[in-house]
């Protein structure tokens, strides 16, 4: 067995881990804790380090050791179920499940059957109440047990109902961790229970300094962060993946849909083509519309640009289902052309 290496935290993530530890050294955090912020700030890997640091025997300046029989168990991963997955596609937890018996995640679950295997988009009440049985169970080695439920907002009313029982009987040594870029879709009597640590973007200089620091060039990186509006996970994202000149792209279509020079269901064709990314596209796409009605002095047509904003980001939703992605996509796309003309 191999001992878990630490990736150095962001500022950010380290300001947020040192709180925490600071508030378990202490006995000031509670059973339960609820991360907060927006996605890509690295929320996961300030809870999983400090799960590990939890239960790890040999805690070192306020890190876990990496060395003793736990941390070995934590840094192994079991890969014999399915790697989970966000409905977006990105990873939940890419490393499989710790084999440590103490500590316990719930994300997106697979249906097996009927076949062919698909992932589901919610939490459910079954994962929640296996997750409280073992949490109730005594702990195989003798210290903590940590429960991780990410992206905990996917949890179903049913779901939300078993954990809320959980939440009212705390027992010693047990730790619920709750983590969510949208917690305000979590039930207030959830939300009430937990002690928050809310994860907020970084200064900007800060932000930079850390991009650079990743290897991308600063124009190429004050770029990325502006259209991020100031969110370095996502900016680190677009620029690993391409995504900025996908945003370019998004930018120039729109531009030529407005002037009527490209057919809204040329477009989208382009956009929703196999392997053409129409969810991230109609991301950008959104927050074009945003930047755009930043810039207008006219009440109307910034109202017009929130509501296409909006039908966008449902649009986006709806290619989860079984709607036809192409004819979803023309028919906003579209609707800019028609806004553009309205406003000339």
């Amino acid at each position: 067995m191999s001992t878990m290496s630490h990736a150095p935290f962001a500022p950010w993530q380290q300001r947020m881990y040192e709180r925490a530890v600071e508030a378990l050294a202490s006995g000031r955090m509670g059973h339960a804790l609820l991360l907060s912020g927006p996605e890509r700030l690295g929320k996961r890997a300030v809870a999983e380090r400090l799960a590990q640091y939890l239960l790890c025997k040999a805690p070192e300046g306020g890190h876990p050791c990496g060395r003793c029989r736990a941390c070995e168990l934590y840094a192994v991963r079991s890969q014999r179920d399915p790697v989970e997955t966000r409905p977006d596609g990105s990873p939940a937890h890419p490393d499989g499940h710790p084999m440590h018996p103490d500590a316990m995640f719930v994300g997106f679950a697979w249906r097996m059957s009927p076949s062919p295997a698909r992932q589901m988009t919610q939490i459910g009440v079954d994962q929640v109440r296996e997750l409280s049985e073992r949490l109730g169970k005594s702990a195989q080695y003798g210290g903590a047990k940590v429960a991780l439920i990410d992206p905990a907002e996917a949890m179903n009313e049913s779901a939300c109902n078993a954990l809320l029982k959980t939440l009212e009987e705390p027992q010693p040594g047990r730790y619920l961790w709750l983590l969510a870029a949208n917690p305000m879709r979590l039930p207030a009597t959830i939300r009430s229970r937990c002690q928050r640590l809310e994860f907020r973007l970084p200064p900007r200089a800060e932000a930079l300094a850390w991009l650079e620091g990743q290897g991308h060039d600063a124009k190429g990186a004050a770029e990325a962060l502006e259209a991020a509006r100031g969110h370095p996970g996502l900016a680190a994202a677009w620029l690993r993946d391409g995504g900025m000149a996908l945003r370019r792209e998004v930018a120039a279509d729109l531009a030529a849909l407005a002037r009527g020079e490209l057919a809204p269901s040329e477009a989208a064709r382009r956009w929703t083509a196999e392997g053409a990314d129409a969810p991230q596209r109609l991301g950008h796409a959104a927050d074009l519309a945003v930047a755009k009605a930043a810039g207008l002095t006219d009440p109307q047509r910034t109202r017009r640009l929130a509501a296409w904003f909006d039908e966008a980001n449902r649009t986006r939703d709806l290619l989860r289902t079984t709607v036809r992605a192409d004819l979803a996509v023309a028919g906003l796309l579209l609707r800019w052309r028609e806004l553009a003309a309205a406003g000339r």
